[in-house]
C-alpha cells in the first residue's frame, strides 16, 4: 500500500452543537486532496480528537469518509488506545468501513514498557489485514516506542510503517537498520526536510491543512535534487510549522488549526472539552501570523 509523501491528520469539523458536521466534513475533504494535494487523510486520529469521539461517531467517519472519497486518496483509521482490546475490536470494525490502512498510536497514561509496546501493537497487526502505521509521540502519550523495538515491530508483515516524533537520532536509527520497504513518516511538521535528508519517506501533518501544497512543493523540490529551493520554501514555512503550536505559547492540537481554517474561509467548529478555543491573545497572534505570511 502507498500512502504517498504528503499525509493529513484530519481535523474532525463539529457544528454549534458540537455535533459532527457532515456537510463541512465534505467540504474539507474536497479542499485537502484539491486544494491542498493530500495523498492521504488520517481520520479520527488524535488531531481529529479521537479521544473525545464516541465510537460510533468513529464507525460513521470511518463510513463517511471512505465514500466521499471514493478513491481520490487513501484513508487510515486511527483506531489505537490504551486499550488493547478495544484497538483491535475498533480495527476489525474500521476494516469492514473499507479504509485502506490504519494508525495505532502509543498507549497513553499507563505507560507500558518496551515489550508491552511490542505485544500490544503486535496483537492489533495479528487482527487485521490491513497496513499498520505505528504512531510515536511521548510528548503526548508518556511513553517512547524505542528504536530496537520499532524495528522488531517492522519485522511484522503488515507493520509497514512509523509516524515518529522523537529526535532525528532515534529516526536515524530506525531507517538505517529498518527492513526494505518499511517507511519513516515526520510526525512533526517542522523536521519534515530533516527527515527527508536522512531517509525519511514524508509527513503525517496538521501544518498541511493550511500549507500543503507549499509542503508538497517543498518536499518534490528536495526529492528531484532541488536542494536550495526546498532549503528556502522550509524557511518560509518554519513560522507557521511552529506558530500552530505556539501561538504566542504551547497549546495543545488541534485547537490553532481550526481556528486558523475559519481565517482561510472554512470554519470547521470548534473543540470538545476538555480542550478550549483560543482565547484573544492566541486568536491575534494567529491572525497576524496567517496574513503576515
Amino acid at each position: 500500500m502507498e500512502f504517498g509523501r504528503l499525509i493529513t491528520a484530519m481535523v474532525t469539523p463539529f457544528d454549534a452543537e458540537g455535533h459532527i458536521d457532515w456537510q463541512t466534513t465534505e467540504k474539507l475533504i474536497d479542499y485537502l486532496i484539491d486544494n491542498q494535494k493530500s495523498d492521504s487523510l488520517v481520520v479520527s486520529g488524535t488531531t481529529g480528537e479521537s479521544p473525545t469521539l464516541t465510537e460510533d461517531e468513529k464507525l460513521d467517519l470511518f463510513r463517511f469518509v471512505v465514500k466521499h472519497v471514493d478513491g481520490r486518496c487513501k484513508i487510515i483509521a486511527g483506531t489505537g488506545s490504551n486499550n488493547t482490546a478495544h484497538s483491535i475490536h475498533l480495527t476489525k470494525a474500521a476494516e469492514e468501513c473499507g479504509v485502506d490502512g490504519i494508525l495505532l498510536v502509543a498507549p497513553y497514561y499507563n505507560r507500558p514498557s518496551q515489550e508491552g509496546l511490542y505485544l500490544h501493537f503486535k496483537a492489533i497487526a495479528e487482527s487485521t489485514s490491513l497496513p499498520v502505521i505505528l504512531y510515536n509521540v511521548e510528548g503526548r502519550t508518556g511513553v517512547n516506542i524505542s528504536a530496537v523495538t520499532t524495528l522488531r515491530l517492522a519485522q511484522i508483515e503488515n507493520i509497514v510503517a512509523t509516524k515518529d516524533c522523537a529526535s532525528l537520532d532515534q529516526l536515524t536509527q530506525i531507517i538505517a537498520q529498518a527492513p526494505e520497504g518499511f517507511k519513516v513518516y515526520s510526525g512533526d511538521d517542522s523536521a519534515t526536510l530533516p527527515a527527508l535528508a536522512i531517509g525519511g519517506y514524508g509527513i503525517v501533518s496538521v501544518a498541511s491543512h493550511i500549507i500543503g501544497a507549499e509542503m508538497k512543493a517543498m518536499i518534490e523540490a528536495y526529492l528531484t535534487g532541488q536542494h536550495e529551493r526546498a532549503a528556502k520554501l522550509n524557511g518560509e514555512l518554519f513560522p507557521i510549522f511552529k506558530g500552530l503550536f505556539q501561538c504566542p505559547h504551547p497549546v495543545p492540537n488541534p485547537v490553532a488549526v481550526k481556528y486558523v481554517m475559519g481565517l482561510k474561509g472554512l470554519p470547521v467548529g470548534g473543540v470538545r472539552l476538555p480542550l478550549v478555543d483560543v482565547n484573544d491573545a492566541e486568536a491575534r497572534f494567529l491572525h497576524d501570523l496567517i496574513h503576515r505570511i
